[in-house]
């Protein structure tokens, strides 16, 4: 028999008096993992009367607010399909979106209604229409018969298509969700041919989206009213504004509230720092304050001294976003001047003060009349390969990179793939050319793409997730890690590239992937390997630890525990401990642990009751079984397992 090996979530998790419950954190784990199939799943449950955009966000709605608030029983109702096997919190996640998608269309009462039958109030889209691609006739057919089907009915016939549930489990589920009379619901979605293929169609993926405009007259006729009645407004507003400089040399900034000699000097364009071509050839830092200032609109003093106004008073059409833990407001005094130029279809205006990096973007046929962009990132502290680049825009899925005057080459690599050759990135003035962000296809994670960046003798890589300042990437053991560029270091991480996912937008730092243990499986089961990954954050804060588990026969690791601020596999505590529920290749369950290398003996209790020396356990287990781990090191010191 061909082994079958299954890592599962949380083996350290407790359970309840009535069985085994989900907490937030695992349904979290789930809910990122699983997110597109959760809400295609949710998108062709849904009533199809509406229109698709509004039926794309709606589907989008009902997936998030599937996140429990505490911990939830778990569904019983198992999931069946590859890497979701035994898996509670999708199963969890699964039963919730198919109940509020059933509520969803139910019709609404005169008095009484659910909030799933209102349009919803997050996300929102303002100016744009978004739908999923079109597919064929065969598709159209499809979708025009499932609405033609009862919500239980076309709840059934999904779930048996795309979950590969079998009839029982159906039952089961739709039960579950609320249903009166599931084996009626099956006998109708029985009516409709078995197409199972069509279901994972693009036709139906509310995660791979275009975009149209609305209805620019109708949007123009409503502007009007709107213009006429704020007219009178503005004209004696300006007769406020205009004697202090007037709204139009300032942009998209809102009109200023204080004059002072410190204030006006650091939104003078003509005292904004501009460090020389050269210098840093001959400092001995290696930070932002040596990059010179690029691009071609360094001399637009307009262009500047809007930059330099929406920063310290953005409007309100400005979008503003902060790297967490990060103050958005003005500089205190001139900042430097990094950037201004045009990248693809903006103009942008890159300036730092000494602890932010501030990315002004505007329209480049708007100008001051456009809307604006501002992004403030955390970069204090930072040097080497951490000012090494900065992410200089984002379109279409493409990035543009600025990279630091000491840099050679540039280059980008598929992070999965540690074998492959990376491919050159041209610099222009220190600009990339456009190259795909990563995880940018659709469907499940297959490639991650990471910056390489190469100077007088060092290599590095670095991962765009989401903010000014791209990741940079380590591996090794805490305290002492090295590059992951070099071959031993990208085979440490091309397993687990992917969980770089759940960094994005968290202010990271760095990330290191640490290698700790290769634990014997039992059975001739081969060898599985344990990586901790480590991300760091600008403010201090908001570390995250994940221990994963990769089998033998797997292509990518799987989270097995995760743990947010804490030391464990930093180098404050170089030590880890994690486990998982593995099945054998003739069904017998085990749970197998590991610790780092300093781990004298483990112990497990709860579920399983079991106890080794040295750093491995290995168990009997049953399937669904829940355990504490405990271990201790060769100094005596306790510590317990990663969850």
């Amino acid at each position: 028999m061909q082994s079958q090996d299954v890592a599962q979530r949380h083996a350290a998790a407790s359970t309840g008096a009535g069985g085994p419950v989900v907490d937030v954190e695992q349904a979290e784990a789930a809910l990122v993992e699983h997110y597109p199939r959760l809400v295609r799943l949710a998108y062709l449950v849904l009533p199809p009367g509406s229109s698709r955009g509004r039926r794309v966000l709606s589907a989008h709605a009902l997936t998030q607010r599937a996140l429990p608030r505490g911990r939830r029983p778990a569904s019983v109702i198992p999931a069946q399909a590859t890497g979701r096997d035994g898996d509670p919190g999708y199963a969890f996640l699964r039963l919730q979106v198919v109940r509020t998608a059933l509520e969803a269309a139910r019709p609404a009462g005169p008095t009484r209604f659910r909030r799933t039958q209102l349009p919803p109030l997050l996300p929102q889209v303002w100016g744009l229409r978004l739908f999923p691609r079109s597919g064929g006739s065969d598709e159209l057919a499809l979708d025009q018969r499932l609405a033609t089907l009862s919500a239980p009915a076309r709840a059934a016939y999904v779930l048996r298509g795309l979950e590969k549930l079998s009839d029982t489990d159906v039952r089961r589920l739709l039960r579950a969700a609320g249903v009166a009379d599931p084996g009626a619901a099956l006998a109708e979605a029985g009516e409709v041919p078995a197409q199972d293929g069509l279901l994972t169609s693009p036709e139906f993926d509310p995660c791979s989206l275009q975009a149209r405009p609305t209805d620019l007259m109708r949007r123009r006729q409503h502007t009007k009213a709107a213009l006429a009645a704020a007219a009178a407004l503005a004209v004696c507003g300006a007769l406020v504004v205009l004697p202090g400089g007037g709204w139009g040399p300032d942009g998209a900034a809102a009109p200023a509230y204080a004059r002072n000699p410190a204030a006006e000097a650091a939104l003078d364009p003509a005292r904004l720092t501009r460090v020389p071509a050269t210098a840093w050839e001959s400092s001995a830092r290696t930070d932002f304050s040596v990059w010179p200032a690029r691009g071609a609109l360094t001399g637009d003093t307009d262009l500047l001294r809007r930059a330099l106004a929406v920063w310290a008073r953005p409007g309100g059409s400005v979008h503003v976003s902060a790297t967490v833990g990060t103050p958005a407001g003005g500089p205190a005094g001139p900042p430097q001047l990094l950037y201004a130029g045009v990248v693809d279809t903006v103009r942008v205006v890159v300036l730092y003060d000494g602890l932010r990096i501030v990315r002004y973007a505007e329209e480049k046929d708007g100008g001051s009349e456009g809307g604006a962009a501002l992004d403030v990132a955390r970069v204090d502290g930072a040097t080497g390969a951490e000012a090494g680049a900065l992410v200089l825009s984002r379109s279409d899925g493409n990035v543009r990179y600025l990279t630091a005057p000491w840099v050679k080459k540039a280059a980008v690599r598929d992070l999965t793939k540690p074998d492959s050759a990376a491919t050159a990135l041209p610099l222009t003035d220190g600009v990339t050319a456009p190259t795909a962000g990563p995880g940018q296809q659709p469907g499940a994670c297959a490639s991650w793409n990471v910056l390489q960046l190469t100077d007088a003798g060092t290599t590095r890589l670095a991962t765009d997730l989401g903010e000014l300042v791209p990741a940079h990437l380590t591996a090794g053991r805490p305290g002492s890690p090295g590059e992951a560029s070099g071959a031993e270091g990208r085979r440490a991480w091309a397993p687990f590239a992917c969980s770089l996912a759940a960094e994005r937008s968290a202010g990271v730092r760095s990330v290191n992937a640490w290698a700790y243990a290769d634990q014997p499986l039992p059975g001739a089961g081969g060898t599985g390997s344990w990586v901790c990954t480590r991300a760091e954050t600008w403010r201090g804060d908001g570390t995250m630890a994940l221990a994963q588990f990769r089998t033998p026969n797997g292509k990518a690791g799987a989270v097995a525990a995760r743990a947010t601020d804490v030391p464990a596999c930093g180098p404050r505590d170089p030590n880890v401990l994690a486990g998982v529920l593995w099945k054998s290749g003739t069904g017998a369950w085990y749970l197998v642990a590991a610790g780092s290398r300093d781990t004298a003996s483990i112990r497990a209790t709860g579920g399983i009751t079991a106890s080794a020396a040295g750093r491995m356990l290995t168990a009997p287990a049953k399937q669904g079984a829940q355990a504490e781990l405990n271990g201790t090191l060769t100094n005596g010191r306790s510590i317990s397992g990663l969850h």
